[in-house]
């Protein structure tokens, strides 16, 4: 079977070598009035193997041929860009989960995870293991997490896991994270938000780095985050009519605080004892079609830097939350639990049609 393309480059070349006798059998058919080329109706060979090609006769097989394999090249390009892309153009704030994620047993090729966008020598000049490990993810200064779309439970009231993807605010193109939620489908329907799940924080290639316990709770929540199966941290809500409270634990040591005032205020700020700023949770207006109709929040994690000189790479272009000091890795995990318990008790819809903010209180 012959290759039309590379028998059409042939030709192309034996045409540039020949143009000085093509310009001339032009410039002569022109005075005459005549058409150089002759397209035959007969399915001829005017390119055949090693044979000298024919300049004044293209045959319709030929240029048939070379058309459909252009095509075939063309669709097989596109394909395989959007395999290796994932359809992603880079946007963060239309990025999912389910889009992005590497399917298990299956690994893409050219995924990498982004570089860290902070020196993790401004933490400790010897990590432990537990802050070794989950280093990859939240050594940044800012976290972008964006929720999935529950279309079952938008449609049918139908309760699904959350499923989250982190992406840092250095590094659009491609995630850095994913969450998702792991619990038992007939008490995700009966208990809904009291429900007890278990999250897997991953990295962008679907390593598990830690994860968090939720378990099941009747007046107020907590949230427990875990390293290698040992627990690191936990977040404990205290109860209030309208206010919203979460007592943030490293082990037996409180080191932050979050007192909300309720109602309209999507700013969760973390303070030690002192009252000064350790980081800062944002949940972002998405729009009006995505705050009414669905659960797919999005919050942005600021943990800032007390020295700048610890941004590296393209974390140089964007301002930083002033913080007191920089909260350690382990301290970081315990947040990233914090904005979880906080999706799960003030923004999440109870299955079917509702507005988001009407049910953000007991």
């Amino acid at each position: 079977m012959k290759n039309w393309q590379r028998e059409g480059w042939k030709w192309l070349s034996n045409m540039a070598s020949s143009s000085v006798r093509f310009h001339g059998n032009v410039a002569v058919a022109a005075k005459h009035n005549r058409n150089p080329f002759t397209l035959t109706r007969p399915f001829g060979s005017a390119i055949d193997g090693g044979n000298e090609v024919d300049l004044h006769r293209l045959t319709r097989e030929f240029l048939a041929k070379l058309w459909v394999d252009d095509r075939k090249m063309r669709n097989y390009g596109g394909r395989k860009l959007v395999k290796y892309c994932g359809g992603y153009g880079g946007d963060p704030r239309w990025f999912s989960a389910s889009s992005g994620a590497v399917r298990r047993g299956k690994r893409r090729l050219g995924l990498k995870q982004p570089p860290i966008s902070q020196s993790v020598s401004e933490f400790f000049e010897s990590l432990s293991p537990e802050e070794a490990k989950v280093a990859p993810l939240l050594a940044r200064s800012n976290l972008l997490i964006t929720r999935d779309i529950e279309w079952a439970n938008l449609v049918m009231g139908f309760e699904q896991e959350n499923r989250y993807a982190i992406v840092d605010a250095c590094y659009p193109q491609s995630p850095v994270g994913f969450i998702r939620e792991q619990s038992n489908v007939i008490t995700r329907q009966l208990l809904r938000l009291r429900r007890p799940f278990v999250a897997h924080i991953t990295d962008g290639l679907g390593n598990e780095l830690f994860r968090v316990r939720r378990p099941f709770w009747w007046i107020t929540s907590s949230i427990y985050a875990e390293v290698d199966g040992k627990e690191v941290g936990v977040v404990h809500r205290r109860w209030h009519l309208w206010r919203r409270i979460y007592d943030l634990y490293l082990g037996n040591k409180q080191f932050a605080v979050v007192e909300n005032p309720g109602l309209w205020n999507w700013t969760f700020t973390l303070k030690d004892i002192n009252g000064e700023v350790l980081a800062q949770i944002d949940r972002d207006w998405r729009g009006f079609g995505f705050e009414i109709l669905t659960d797919a929040g999005q919050y942005v994690i600021r943990f800032g830097s007390s020295d700048p000189s610890s941004k590296i790479g393209a974390a140089n272009a964007i301002e930083d939350l002033e913080v007191s000091r920089t909260l350690t890795l382990t301290e970081r995990a315990v947040t990233v639990a914090l904005a979880i318990s906080l999706d799960n008790d003030y923004f999440s819809r109870h299955g079917g049609w509702g507005l988001p903010f009407l049910v953000a209180e007991e």
